[in-house]
């Protein structure tokens, strides 16, 4: 399997497995990220996991014209979409931020896309989308009732690519789309080499808990303890960043094969949104108990008012993602975890 696969991103906390397991498969990776919440270091720590060296360039995606220069200087056969912010609360507090970065940021990308004839792309939605749902388990099919502005900013960029697709296919032009909606990717590579590293405060539950554990962080705030769940707290469907690696290379596989096997050039087409979750919903405080159990570390936690923009409950519905990719998780909340610790205790300073 071969092929050059641009990686927006890619030096980010799902961008990086995403390229480690790209460059496992065979193909040559180009990365373009800013660099505004990963760290260059990452590269090095690629390379030393896969023994190969992906292409970097410190370029923004708002930023045409640099984009225009990685095209240029590389054919380009399909693109994985990552680059964004999202964090739910700093996107209440300040939405255009969001709006100027995630959706202008990948209208560029897309223009630029277009100018150099590159219909190919995976695109890192989220769970987010379906906000307060009416089901769960959560089918593909839900209702889009984002709640908070970042939901809303990959609500848009979802319907700015089904019209890319219905334009281009029109045109004749050979498009295929993966719009990958995850939900909550936590844990690390199984090497403690790369790992979620944000700077600052963490927005995300799992690097709290490992700040907390390594004494980073005094204790670990949950927001919200009165929600309709089994305990109060705010339940997910949380998944290992690996299997949500794994998911982004089965859609180009399946893209791949679509080329392969269909002899009718219109067949070739494919517009694909899947969940990728475990299907179980695991409460915050049923995480901070499996993570005490793994690494035998207690952690200190206080509970908080609720945050805007969260929901009580919601996990995915994942059959469509094995019935149409062939994917399906293979890690539980205990390697989860686990693999978070390892990553923490061996940077206890993170990847700066």
């Amino acid at each position: 399997m071969s092929g050059i696969i641009l990686v927006t991103g890619g030096l980010g906390y799902i961008g990086s497995h995403t390229t480690v397991e790209l460059l496992n498969a065979g193909y040559e990776v180009i990365i373009v990220d800013n660099l505004s919440n990963s760290s260059i270091k990452v590269l090095d720590l690629i390379e030393q996991i896969t023994a190969k060296r992906p292409c970097f360039y410190n370029v923004d995606i708002c930023n045409a014209v640099d984009l225009n220069i990685v095209f240029t200087q590389h054919k380009v056969n399909a693109v994985i979409h990552f680059a964004a912010l999202k964090a739910v609360g700093e996107s209440v507090d300040n939405p255009l931020k969001y709006y100027n970065n995630n959706v202008i940021g990948s209208i560029v990308l897309f223009e630029v896309m277009q100018k150099h004839c590159v219909t190919n792309i995976v695109f890192s939605s989220s769970a987010t989308v379906y906000g307060d749902p009416e089901i769960v388990p959560i089918p593909e099919s839900a209702p889009l009732h984002a709640e908070n502005p970042y939901g809303h900013t990959k609500v848009i960029i979802e319907q700015v690519l089904r019209d890319i697709f219905v334009a281009n296919v029109a045109h004749d032009m050979n498009t295929q789309i993966a719009i990958l909606r995850y939900f909550n990717p936590v844990g690390a590579h199984p090497s403690g080499l790369i790992g979620e590293s944000p700077n600052g405060i963490p927005n995300n539950l799992m690097p709290y808990i490992t700040q907390v554990a390594i004494g980073r962080r005094p204790c670990l705030s949950i927001f919200g303890n009165d929600y309709p769940t089994s305990d109060g707290t705010g339940v997910r469907d949380y998944i290992h960043v690996v299997d949500v690696a794994i998911g982004h290379v089965a859609a180009l596989t399946y893209f791949k094969n679509k080329r392969i096997n269909e002899t009718n050039s219109n067949d070739k087409n494919e517009l694909l949104t899947v969940n990728l979750g475990t299907g179980i919903g695991c409460s915050v405080l049923e995480v901070v108990q499996a993570f005490e159990r793994v690494s035998g570390v207690h952690i200190l936690y206080q509970f908080m008012p609720r945050r805007a923009g969260d929901v009580a409950a919601y996990y995915a519905s994942p059959d469509l993602a094995y019935r149409q990719l062939g994917w399906r998780t293979k890690y539980n909340l205990d390697d989860m975890c686990r693999d978070a610790w390892r990553f923490q205790s061996q940077n206890p300073n993170g990847v700066i």
